[in-house]
């Protein structure tokens, strides 16, 4: 929309009401906040949902694999020929044998229950979520047969165990004598801690050698499970259909939507819920702008109508009031831009402070899954919430600009 430029200077003049026009400046700088705290609400909000659906897709697929092939009853035999057959299929890039088994754990006294879990070494110390997450000791002391294992934070914080501890698993899986199953003991030094930032996974994994797993839960050379990674987690099921007949009979294939879709498809609602909800804040914002439009109209109809008696046009005034509303809706949004962007920054140290002054835990990890507050923001979502926000500002601009156009300056100015 070019504008001319007398129509410029006169949008410039009622973009600053005079002194008599207060109220009005005052409802369209109501206006222009409410716009900028919509618009940054829809970003925080909609950066969170994105951050903390993407952070426990990471996390979850990067210890779990997009799929898994689980052998029946928890023994996976001929396992080697899945693994070798699964690495050759079109489209996974890598294939690992795993063991995963619910234990007890014991350290003076206290008792947790655990998620056992054997990795080969190579495995162990190339995993991406479990390097350079670890808090004290190192990855590199578990070797086969050396009787190390590694402890999640909130599992070490829990047995008060710390590195260079002896920590006993409990297997209900033992001899058997003439009074029964006698549960099988084995002591384990702790040799790393870490955090991977899934509350779960923190306070419940003690990782170790696969070799010492098998030993363990008396495995022989069999595994559990054979975890697999592919190129593109949201088509897994047509990459990995090639497998079926051989894992058939055989073990399971789960892929992580199966495993973890309650969570995902949850989440996914709160996005579109949320969206919606804050939407109304923008909504909101934009009656305001109508509103303080409608007030400068009504304050400015002997001027309009003695613009138009100087020859300015319906169409000019239009453009003049659409202008006026529009540029108000676009201040708003940038500012509310650059806020969001500031406290997504910073949101951790907010979320602290909030905490600090309430006294109340406001991101349990416990309830929250990740133990710090994350965010990802979608260029794609932002430009989404600026377009809808500049549309309806541009909208809310209509009704007034074209009142201000059907004014007659006959019916104004009689008795001037």
């Amino acid at each position: 929309m070019i504008l001319s430029r007398y129509e410029r200077m006169i949008a410039r003049r009622y973009l600053w009401p005079g002194k008599g026009e207060a109220f009005i400046a005052l409802v369209a700088s109501i206006s222009l906040v409410a716009v900028m705290l919509g618009v940054a609400a829809l970003v925080i909000v909609m950066s969170v949902m994105n951050g903390f659906r993407a952070e426990l897709f990471d996390k979850v697929v990067g210890l779990n694999g997009h799929a898994v092939v689980q052998g029946y009853g928890g023994r996976l035999p001929n396992w080697r020929e899945i693994l070798a057959q699964a690495q050759k299929t079109h489209g996974v890039t890598e294939a690992l044998p795993l063991i995963e088994q619910p234990l007890m754990a014991s350290y003076e006294g206290r008792v947790e229950g655990v998620l056992a879990r054997g990795m080969r070494v190579e495995d162990i110390r190339a995993n991406a979520v479990l390097r350079g997450k670890v808090l004290d000791g190192e990855l590199k002391a578990l070797t086969p047969g050396s009787g190390n294992v590694a402890i999640g934070a909130r599992l070490a914080d829990m047995l008060g165990a710390r590195v260079g501890s002896s920590i006993s698993l409990i297997s209900p899986q033992g001899q058997t004598t003439v009074f029964g199953t006698v549960p099988r003991i084995v002591s384990y030094r702790v040799a790393a801690i870490f955090e991977v930032g899934v509350y779960d996974y923190d306070k419940a994994f003690v990782i170790m050698p696969l070799e010492d797993a098998q030993t363990l839960l008396m495995l022989g050379d069999d595994v559990a499970m054979i975890t697999l990674q592919t190129t593109d987690a949201d088509h897994v099921g047509e990459i990995l259909r090639p497998l079926l007949p051989v894992v058939a009979n055989k073990g399971l294939l789960t892929d992580w939507r199966q495993m973890n879709a309650t969570i995902f498809e949850a989440l996914q609602v709160e996005r579109v819920a949320m969206f919606v909800v804050l939407s109304i804040i923008v909504l909101v914002a934009v009656f305001n702008i109508l509103s303080s439009l409608i007030m400068l109209v009504r304050a400015k109809t002997r001027d309009i109508a003695i613009l138009r008696t100087m020859g300015a046009t319906r169409g000019g005034l239009i453009k003049i009031f659409v202008t006026i509303g529009t540029l108000i809706g676009a201040v708003g949004i940038v500012a509310g831009l650059i806020l969001g962007a500031v406290f997504l920054f910073y949101r951790q140290s907010v979320v602290n402070f909030v905490q600090l002054v309430t006294g109340q835990n406001l991101w349990d990890p416990s309830i929250r899954f990740l133990t710090e507050l994350p965010a990802k923001t979608d260029p794609v979502e932002v430009t989404a919430i600026v377009l809808m926000a500049l549309g309806l500002s541009f909208l809310a601009t209509l009704y007034p600009a074209f009142k201000a156009a059907s004014t007659d300056p006959v019916q104004v100015l009689r008795y001037e």
